[in-house]
């Protein structure tokens, strides 16, 4: 053995490359600040150095510890008696990288280096994962699956993978030893595998952007077991169509039940969770609940044969995915909370951001009022989730070893494991949170989404636009009577404006006014959902961060009678009013039903189709027409001629839907204003601004005849 006074310091670089965080994942925080107060306070171990590069340490108490190479920090060798990662351990790594430091004079800032966790063989994979978890890797790999490769940068050095219910960061170059997970410890070699993996697909794909979806193992295709129950839910979405939500009876909400937990048996979360969402949309109906909207049954409708559609692409049916994944001991830091609801029936959605994973994940709950009584989300600040008061949990960190996360990024935590979780002040966390999770340029951000898939087949995400953006001013502050709504212009860090807009609602009647008082009060950082919308972007606010804390604007006290400043009243644009309204007239079908559609409704989907045509939208225009066409064609129509019916809706449904997400998130390739008629780009035309020609087919997939627009 050599003393590492006279050997190459950089020996061991894996250990150079360990960061106070990483080891603070690897460990927990309060190891690794011990064990640097002790250092700090001159207990320093002997270091030696064995030919091997093996790195021990002997402390003054006589403890003993050793580091072999290609070994994590889980198979480092301690002579103590405590599990796992010990101080001893960690005290190693930060007396090798002290010593290092001291003999290079603090050394140069380390490149990034960009380098691929698909470059390990299975066999190198197999030393630092184990053989069984690679055996259970395999079977998942056989079966094929999704994942999103995010290659090293300088905003984000460590290579990372997005698997469909964890993250894996690759954190020190060359060693998968080292890797992170936010999954339980028990299938952390399983993920690694899987990253691996998918960094290989990655790879073999030959494109060098940074960020990567890919299709791992398997085929493409929708297995053959799925045809069956996915035509099975698909056929019980068509009865709907024909006889409508006001005609069915609780016998289709329970057949529509059963199909879900069919497509769930099989790992078809996104079909799945449209179904669920039907079902609940009955429900609502059948209780005459005010969270019935004819419009989010028109687009379940659409979506579940639109994935049936696109079955063939990769991750349109989420399948062969974990129905939920245990997480290892996760900090996560609250958004804040969304409530909404009817005054008898609240839901309250908390939204938290997952560092380590660079997602939100979001745990909801459901309160019902005592008979005779009304809730709101003032009085819901009290009551108490997770042995925390709501107001506290939504203003928040979170530890947690109880959390468990689906497909969707929803959260639960487990019952009668509320030890384990414990809540603090949120403190300055939401300045500290990594990219995107953190946005400092809002139009860096929606560049990225250029060429995304149609909503209708995109995996349904919770919380998918939810970010934290950093804001340099808010300009303005206004209340629109006429529309019942708050806007705010403000510009985040790097300049670019957009408009922070949030409605009234009953159900949190002091929410604006909060919302106004905090953007008024010198507002550093605003949480929502971000969208593209009229030319510009929007923001949906769930809290803002202000010098004197966060303010949670939903469960904020009032009654709604303060008042607000007046602000200027914003028309929506022609194209996006006309849209708007063809796809409120087309919603009037699932709900009447294709054979019990009244005059009403006929004359309101034809005045639509006038507008569209009338605003040069002719493409949307005979497409509702073909549709009225196809209702004429017989008062009672036989079984042949309810399915024409059925596909014209549908065709007309798929263009308008599809049509209005590029109206908005493609703003730069549509005029603010009417254009002539003949004169709107096409489909093609609009995708073909992206860089993403899986898009542009995706969309032809869709939509069967393209051509304008809409």
């Amino acid at each position: 053995m050599t003393d590492t006074t006279s050997g190459a310091v950089a020996a061991r670089p894996d250990l150079l490359a360990l960061t106070a965080d990483t080891l603070a994942a690897l460990a927990n925080r309060g190891l690794v600040k011990r064990a640097t107060k002790e250092l700090d306070a001159g207990t320093v171990p002997a270091l030696t150095t064995d030919p091997d590069t093996t790195v021990r340490a002997r402390f003054g108490d006589g403890t003993t510890t050793a580091l072999p190479p290609g070994k994590g920090l889980d198979d480092g060798e301690c002579s103590c008696v405590a599990p796992g990662v010990c101080r001893h351990l960690i005290a190693l790594v930060l007396a090798y990288q002290r010593r290092a430091e001291a003999r290079t004079d603090g050394g140069a800032p380390v490149p990034v280096a960009d380098w691929s966790p698909g470059s390990t063989d299975d066999a190198a994979l197999a030393e630092a994962v184990g053989a069984r978890p690679l055996a259970v890797a395999r079977r998942t790999f056989e079966r094929g699956y999704a994942a999103v490769v995010h290659r090293p940068s300088p905003d984000h050095p460590e290579p990372r993978v997005e698997l469909p219910t964890c993250t894996v960061r690759f954190p020190v170059p060359g060693e998968i030893a080292y890797a992170l997970t936010d999954a339980a410890a028990s299938l952390r070699g399983e993920v690694v595998a899987l990253a691996v993996w998918a960094f290989r697909a990655a790879d073999a794909a030959g494109t060098d952007e940074r960020s990567v979806p890919v299709q791992v193992g398997g085929r493409a295709t929708a297995p053959s077991a799925a045809g069956p129950v996915l035509d099975a839910a698909v056929g019980l979405a068509g009865e709907l169509l024909a006889e409508g939500v006001a005609h069915v009876g609780p016998v289709h909400g329970g057949a529509l039940a059963r199909a879900g937990a069919g497509l769930t048996a099989e790992s078809l979360h996104w079909p799945a969770g449209a179904l669920a969402e039907l079902t609940d949309q009955l429900t609502a109906y059948a209780d005459r609940n005010a969270h019935y909207r004819p419009e989010l049954v028109a687009a379940l409708v659409t979506e579940l044969y639109a994935r049936r559609r696109a079955a063939t692409l990769p991750g349109v049916l989420g399948t062969l995915e974990a129905g939920d994944t245990p997480l290892r001991r996760v900090r996560l830091t609250s958004l804040g909370c969304r409530v909404h609801g009817t005054p008898q029936s609240l839901i309250c959605e908390v939204y938290f951001a997952h560092p380590g994973a660079g997602t939100v994940l979001v745990l909801r709950k459901t309160w019902t009022a005592a008979e005779g009584k009304e809730l709101t989300g003032h009085l819901l600040s009290t009551r108490r989730v997770l042995a925390t008061p709501l107001s506290s949990l939504a203003a928040g960190n979170l530890v947690s070893e109880s959390v468990r996360r689906t497909p969707s990024r929803a959260l639960t935590v487990a019952r009668g494991r509320l030890g384990t979780t414990t809540i603090t002040p949120v403190g300055a966390a939401w300045t500290e949170l990594p990219e995107p999770l953190l946005v400092r340029d809002l139009s860096a951000l929606t560049a990225g989404w250029e060429g995304r898939a149609p909503r209708l087949i995109r995996p349904r995400i919770e919380a998918e636009a939810v970010h934290v953006v950093a804001l340099s001013e808010v300009e303005s502050v206004g209340y629109d009577p006429g529309e019942q709504r708050l806007e705010a212009v403000v510009r985040d860090a790097s300049g670019t404006p957009a408009l922070v807009t949030s409605g009234h609602r009953p159900e949190c009647p002091g929410a604006l006014y909060a919302l106004a008082d905090a953007l008024e009060r010198g507002a550093t950082h605003v949480s929502g959902s971000v969208h593209r919308s009229g030319g510009g972007i929007r923001i949906d606010p769930i809290a803002v961060l202000t010098p004197a804390g966060v303010v949670v604007p939903d469960l904020a006290p009032g009654d709604g009678s303060t008042a607000l400043t007046a602000a200027v009243h914003r028309p929506s644009d022609p194209l996006t009013a006309v849209l708007d309204e063809a796809i409120s007239a087309m919603s009037a079908v699932p709900h009447s039903g294709l054979r019990h559609l009244n005059s009403p409704a006929r004359s309101r989907i034809d005045e639509a189709a006038t507008a569209l045509s009338h605003t040069g939208l002719t493409r949307a225009a005979t497409l509702l027409r073909a549709f009225l066409d196809a209702l004429d064609n017989g008062a009672a129509p036989n079984e042949e001629g309810l399915a024409a019916r059925c596909d014209a809706w549908l065709e007309a449904q798929l263009h308008l839907l599809v049509s209005s997400e590029v109206r908005s998130s493609q703003t730069e390739f549509v005029a603010a204003s009417a254009p002539a008629p003949g004169r709107v780009p096409k489909v093609d035309q609009v995708v073909a601004g992206s860089a993403d020609h899986g898009a542009a087919r995706t969309l032809r997939a869709l939509i069967a005849a393209p051509g304008e627009l809409v």
